[in-house]
């Protein structure tokens, strides 16, 4: 089923409404995929963003698909060929660092609602004239952070977006405070010791945290 750009902004718009931090997930076993998801929505987060980093991200996702209240979705999507294997893994929605048309093309044909990347405004206003108002902006901090974000609000009120790259439990308010920040992507969900050591607790607690910020 095809997918408008105006229709992907409304759904990508409505998962990270559902709390402001998105967990972006490296993922090296299948194995811990499902505890790992379910630690994270027992904390209060449910979009998930498992990326394309490793062998192990197919299997994970269709893992953390099963997890209920989970909704999975693919990052570091590339490629038409990224979206038609996140898309037979169960993935619900896409994530880009970047965009292409092939890629944009590919998400709409095939029904995905996708969050392309942009860190400049020519990026933005490109994507926006495609349709797209949702977006993703990478590498935040690296790209300008909160004082880009601020500025671009002006001349493009009606986009907003999902700040990721070098956002950390200190810096993550100063983004969600925003008009124009929906939510935030976030690496330090599942740091790799506690994942190591199997200690969901401890990692459904620094969900918990995440779920309350901006609250």
């Amino acid at each position: 089923m095809s997918l408008t750009p105006c229709e992907a902004g409304q759904e990508l718009r409505r998962i990270c409404s559902m709390a402001p931090v998105v967990p972006v997930l490296v993922i090296d076993d299948a194995k811990i995929a499902r505890p790992l998801a379910e630690a994270l929505v027992a904390g209060g987060l449910f979009a998930l963003e498992v990326t394309f980093r490793t062998p192990a991200a197919l299997d994970a996702i269709r893992a953390m698909c099963d997890v209920p209240g989970s909704i999975v979705g693919a990052g570091t999507l590339t490629s038409p060929d990224d979206v038609r294997r996140a898309q037979q893994a169960g993935a619900r929605f896409g994530v880009s660092p970047g965009a292409t048309d092939a890629l944009l093309d590919a998400c709409e044909a095939d029904g995905l609602p996708f969050l392309p990347g942009a860190s400049t405004a020519s990026e933005t206003m490109r994507l926006v004239e495609r349709g797209y108002d949702m977006l993703k902006f990478f590498p935040a901090e690296a790209s300008g952070g909160v004082s880009f974000l601020k500025s671009i609000g002006g001349p493009l009120p009606g986009v907003t977006f999902c700040p990721t790259g070098g956002i950390s439990p200190t810096n993550a308010q100063d983004y969600l405070v925003l008009d124009n920040v929906v939510c935030v992507g976030g690496s330090w969900l599942a740091p790799r010791d506690l994942v190591a050591s199997e200690k969901w607790d401890d990692v459904a607690e620094l969900a918990r945290l995440a779920s309350k910020l901006n609250s």
